[in-house]
């Protein structure tokens, strides 16, 4: 062991390395909203030590350049800056807050290139670390920027969108260049779409579908949670259903990241029900128009599906639920649920256990009319118990309402072959098209 005696299995700990491979680059995340920096020689981790941190907000490493460590830090407004700190631990800022909350960023050369989030999809920034040039660029359409990495002289990154499997671009000198794609060549349009939830919040989604055509059934994807951010990507089981018609929707709810860190702690703790009524307020956007819906979420999506299922089942024409959290009195027992405390809350806290306990789709099952649902689970899914989808199917079927149950035996937490994946999601779309009685064409 070089580094992390002491430190609680509940935290996480992530390794890199400066462009120039002379430092190691360490974070320590403690939930989703707490995170520290240590570094030093990559050589001598006897030496690593605390570079920033110690305080209620998010950090991370970005490089280490000419004598000092770059780190990003939301400790302002949530949106993140970039910072530069020297031996004696002098801190100075060289690029500040923006308009847009701040995702990756590397060194190339005498810039530093980062990406952000606008209206969800990904714009590049550079900024010169030697004057007060900055560059903007943003692929088309809409898309997904990860996987940013530099050498120093180049930097290189991946691309997607909804119908882009992958672009991989280099970038010099401000200049792109596309290495390597894949693009679907099909007649889809991307349109970004606005309702306002229960409080008035605005909640932008997005609407992919055919050019030209308007839909009635509707495949809404959403998530809410852990700071992730739903942006565009590319879903292959998707396609064949955009083309048989129907309208795919990928709603930015809070709990994510798509706005910063205080729009992920608006869906957090006390104030998860933020994000299961902006759900229901993109929902009954469409079954006002006379669509019909099938909510659709995995993981923490799955329990946003199953709340909206035991609040408002009217929203719902049908309900699909993946690898789903759904007792939220007992995760923290089951495998590593006890590492999302600080994102849920703890159920031995009899505080938080009331919250917990008014939206748990678990325990707020009754006799009523349900839609058709699909639960979804793998047999060897060590993150999510899949406890909590058999749970959920028998108390279904205890108060009269029927369900499909898919149980996986070759697949972890949504991870599997491409083959198993292949077999899962053609079991999954046949629901859809059922449910919508759609037609495949």
């Amino acid at each position: 062991m070089v580094f992390g005696r002491g430190i609680p299995t509940s935290h996480f700990i992530t390794l890199t390395r400066s462009t120039q491979d002379s430092k190691a680059l360490l974070t320590v995340n403690y939930g989703w909203t707490k995170s520290d920096v240590y570094a030093g020689k990559l050589e001598e981790f006897q030496k690593w030590g605390l570079i920033y941190g110690k305080g209620d907000f998010i950090t991370w490493p970005v490089d280490y350049y000419k004598g000092e460590y770059l780190v990003a830090s939301f400790d302002q407004k949530g949106m993140g800056r970039i910072l530069a700190i020297n031996d004696n631990n002098e801190v100075r800022e060289i690029v500040g807050e923006q308009a847009h909350p701040l995702q990756e960023a590397v060194v190339t050369e005498d810039r530093i290139v980062a990406s952000y989030l606008v209206d969800a999809s990904s714009m590049l920034k550079t900024f010169s670390l030697n004057t007060a040039e900055t560059h903007e660029i943003q692929p088309q359409p809409c898309g997904s920027i990860d996987s940013l990495d530099s050498n120093g002289t180049e930097c290189v990154f991946r691309y997607e969108s909804f119908f882009v499997p992958y672009r991989i671009y280099s970038l010099k000198k401000d200049k792109l260049k596309v290495l390597d794609s894949t693009e679907i060549q099909k007649q889809l349009t991307i349109e970004d779409m606005w309702v306002k939830s229960t409080d008035s919040t605005r909640i932008h989604t997005f609407h992919v579908g055919k050019k030209n055509e308007k839909s009635s059934q509707v495949l809404a994807w959403g998530y809410g949670g852990f700071g992730i951010s739903i942006t565009p990507k590319f879903y292959p089981h998707v396609i064949p259903f955009l083309e048989d018609g129907g309208t795919f929707i990928a709603a930015n709810l809070r709990g994510g990241k798509e706005l910063g860190e205080e729009w992920h702690r608006k869906g957090m703790r006390d104030k998860k029900q933020n994000v299961f009524d902006d759900f229901k307020a993109v929902l009954e956007s469409f079954k006002r128009k006379g669509s019909k819906v099938i909510g659709f979420g995995i993981s923490n999506g799955g329990l946003l599906v199953g709340a909206v299922l035991t609040q408002r089942p009217e929203l719902l024409d049908g309900a699909l639920i993946g690898y789903p959290v759904l007792d939220m009195l007992r995760f923290h027992k089951l495998y590593i649920g006890k590492a999302w405390v600080p994102e849920y809350g703890d159920p031995d806290n009899p505080g938080d256990a009331e919250f917990l306990s008014r939206y748990s789709p678990y325990h707020n099952l009754i006799k009523r009319r349900y839609p058709p649902i699909m639960f979804y689970t793998g047999l060897h899914d060590d993150r999510v118990h899949p406890a909590h989808a058999f749970k959920f199917a028998a108390k279904l079927e205890e108060v009269g309402a029927s369900s499909l149950l898919r149980v996986e035996t070759k697949s972890g937490h949504s991870g599997a072959t491409p083959m198993t994946k292949i077999e899962e999601y053609s079991d999954v779309m046949a629901f859809v098209y059922k449910t919508l009685k759609i037609n495949p064409k």
